[in-house]
């Protein structure tokens, strides 16, 4: 079912409430260090000032305790905010309550406002009526820009629709046409790379995936687990042994759909986990004990490029390696190369997860990629096919 979006409405002379991601990192004198979610909403908030709309924007930081720690205060976005916004940011030391209501009362048409931190109420993750009712309370309809908690049934996003119309911005409307319309109506040959330490972590999106893809490539510490199932020595490698059994049924389920999977043929491994271990390439078969894996090598990452070559669709969630260290970000780095070398001739790439999105990054390839998605955990869901609360309780077309 179509959504409605910003364009489906008139918000001229309107308050309205904007629920936006902006749980952004911190140094530890409070500067932000990575404003990415915060650029991303730009366009929809200058689009509601652009047409006579006063903006109350609400969003949550980290995990407050009943103590209300200073550190998730949203007033440390305030400052780098209006600087992006270009126009001074009103802040309110609450998001429900007096002192809101009547900062949102006052505001007036090309006027935007802070509230704060949204999870300082517990009532926000419990999805509570009353505190949905509160929220809403403050605007005549609302925005929901943030993908990156649309898996999560809370009382801003899909609590508020029941008492004002809300619609999709457009940070939101692009994750939902890239990345459902692209799982949906997806161009073959269609490719997904999943990597990661953890199989147990994208069990959902690996069996999604198979009945969808034509090639799958599976990489990162989760590739071990996939080989010690095949009995494969892997030496002190990440693994878990408890998802053998599941490991062997998903390699099952992708061969009898007919999906190829591309597993490493050569790893990189270390005598220690540290960036200035001792290093040597072998083949997968050949992990000595006490050396671990913790990058693809050279020839795998040769298999992994033929498998992307010619790809009209290529999804990619998870790193090969571990990028964070630059002696094992080569094989992620490589397939960075691939996946803008195949947008580059024609595909739809999409990037999704924190790690994939901070190793992309790393390689200065992210301009080469068609859509980079917010979401982290969101992200992964969709992927999966779950529903998703904020996405299901937008108003329908």
């Amino acid at each position: 079912m179509a959504k409605k979006t910003l364009k489906d409405i008139d918000v001229k002379g309107k308050k309205v409430f904007v629920r936006v991601d902006y749980n952004v990192p911190f140094d530890e004198n409070l500067n932000i260090t990575n404003d990415t979610r915060m650029v991303r909403t730009l366009p929809t908030i200058n689009y509601l000032l652009d047409n006579g709309a006063a903006v109350i924007l609400a969003c949550h930081i980290g995990r407050p305790t009943e103590a209300r720690e200073d550190k998730f205060s949203t007033k440390h976005l305030v400052k780098h905010l209006s600087e992006l916004l270009k126009k001074d940011v009103k802040w309110a030391a609450d998001c429900v309550g007096p002192e809101a209501e009547k900062a949102a009362a006052d505001l007036k048409p090309g006027e935007v406002l802070l509230l704060e931190n949204l999870r300082y109420h517990k009532e926000e993750k419990k999805n509570d009526p009353e505190f949905a009712k509160q929220l809403a309370s403050l605007a005549d309809v609302a925005v929901d820009d943030a993908f990156g908690v649309s898996h999560r049934a809370h009382a801003s996003n899909a609590g508020v629709p029941k008492y004002i119309e809300t619609v999709a911005g457009f940070l939101m409307e692009k994750e939902i046409n890239y990345i459902g319309n692209t799982l949906e109506n997806a161009q073959h040959p269609f490719v997904a790379i999943i990597g990661g330490a953890k199989v147990s972590d994208k069990i959902g999106v690996i069996s999604n995936m198979i009945d969808k893809v034509d090639t799958i490539i599976i990489g990162g510490g989760m590739a071990h687990t996939f080989d010690a199932a095949k009995g494969l020595p892997i030496g002190d490698s990440l693994c878990e042994p408890d998802k053998y059994d599941l490991a062997r049924e998903l390699l099952k389920k992708a061969e009898d759909k007919g999906v190829k999977v591309v597993l490493p043929v050569d790893l990189v491994i270390a005598d220690k986990f540290a960036a200035d271990a001792n290093t040597k390439t072998v083949p997968v078969d050949q992990v000595p004990d006490g050396w671990q894996a913790l990058d693809s090598g050279v020839k795998t990452s040769e298999e992994y490029t033929k498998a992307l070559a010619g790809a009209k669709t290529v999804i990619w969630n998870g790193p090969m390696g571990v990028f964070e260290f630059d002696a094992f970000a080569k094989g992620t780095l490589a397939v960075a190369k691939a996946v803008a070398k195949a947008t580059d001739e024609g595909a739809v790439s999409i990037v999704g997860g924190g790690d994939s999105v901070a190793a992309l990054k790393k390689t200065g390839l992210t301009e080469k990629i068609s859509h980079v998605s917010t979401g982290g955990g969101a992200t992964l869901e969709y992927l999966e096919g779950k529903e998703m609360p904020g996405i299901a309780a937008l108003a329908d077309k």
